[in-house]
């Protein structure tokens, strides 16, 4: 197939462009390198540096490559700076892909991958969250992603739109040669593992008094390479469903105190911590139920152990700065 991938420069971008690439599939990445850099890019793919909010050239981007499908993961992804910024998040994350949805009906493409999060769902009111529950959102981050969602859904209804909308939980590990490192880094693990590196004195936990096991938020983390796989698994899927709604995720929830603590295990170093406040918009528990994707495509995580995808992220994280 011939895929374009928005965002491609990207973690979760970029690891599903290596794992395209290593499908023999072709592909053009479309990024702003607004979080990222060109070395980030794959080899072997078609790289057209540019902002999914100029209309011009995603059309040109698209009449020229006559693309089977669009993965579409190109977005801000902070949900605390989301609480600060709101209307930056608007702009980027619904508008931006509004003006994407409107330049594939003009050029005839009508398959598209969606990278959402399970921040649609907000403070969840049964554990696991199944996708018919609750959308309700406890930060902009989440609500600019629900709002694309909803554009989906009547593109859909009236033009026959086809889609698979993904909700990511908390991703983490790397491939072989290419792993996390967001410009600036803000995710759990890979900061955790800059402490274990001792290039950063500690880590930040906001919040001790949720009510959970240990007083911190709990997490669904899946593995980069497991969401990949969804991400190719939907994508076929499309060419017989119209409309796919899934979660991704593992099914198991840890604190991040729990988190701290498998790193310590896998890297056998101490880790400092610093207590904080809690921060604005914080989900108390986020985790997933993705039976469904078993049952209707058959995915099945490699990773399903918190361990293993610390050990495969701490790996990648030492050889990039050996």
């Amino acid at each position: 197939m011939n895929i374009l991938v928005t965002g491609g420069a990207g973690y979760i971008g970029g690891t599903v462009c290596r794992m395209l690439l290593g499908g023999d599939h072709s592909v053009t990445v479309l990024d702003n390198l607004c979080h990222s850099k060109r070395l980030a890019v794959a080899d072997g793919v078609k790289f057209v540096e540019g902002d999914l909010a100029d209309r011009a050239l995603v059309e040109k981007t698209l009449q020229e490559g006559k693309f089977d499908g669009v993965m579409h993961f190109a977005a801000l992804i902070e949900a605390g700076e989301s609480m600060q910024r709101p209307e930056i998040y608007f702009r980027n994350n619904t508008a931006s892909t509004l003006t994407l949805l409107e330049a594939m009906l003009a050029t005839g493409h009508d398959k598209l991958v969606f990278s959402s999060t399970a921040a649609c769902y907000g403070d969840p009111e049964k554990i696991p969250i199944l996708e018919d529950a609750k959308l309700a959102p406890t930060n902009p981050y989440g609500e600019s992603k629900l709002l694309v969602e909803y554009m989906l859904r009547w593109m859909n209804q009236i033009h026959g739109f086809r889609y698979a909308s993904l909700r990511y939980f908390n991703v983490a590990g790397a491939i072989e040669g290419y792993g996390e490192a967001h410009e600036p880094e803000s995710h759990l693990i890979p900061l955790i593992l800059d402490v274990a590196m001792g290039r950063r004195a500690s880590i930040k936990i906001f919040g001790q008094d949720y009510p959970t096991k240990d007083g911190t938020c709990v997490r669904d983390y899946i593995h980069v390479q497991d969401l990949a796989d969804a991400h190719l698994l939907a994508l076929g899927a499309l060419k017989e469903k119209s409309r796919l709604i899934y979660n991704i995720g593992t099914g198991q929830g840890f604190t991040v105190r729990e988190v701290i603590e498998s790193v310590q295990r896998v890297t056998g170093r101490p880790i400092a911590v610093e207590e904080c406040p809690r921060r604005l918009g914080d989900p108390v528990v986020l985790v997933a139920s993705s039976e469904k994707i078993k049952a209707e495509l058959g995915w099945r995580p490699k990773f399903p152990e918190l361990d293993q995808i610390i050990l495969s992220a701490w790996e990648w994280h030492k050889k990039r700065y050996s």
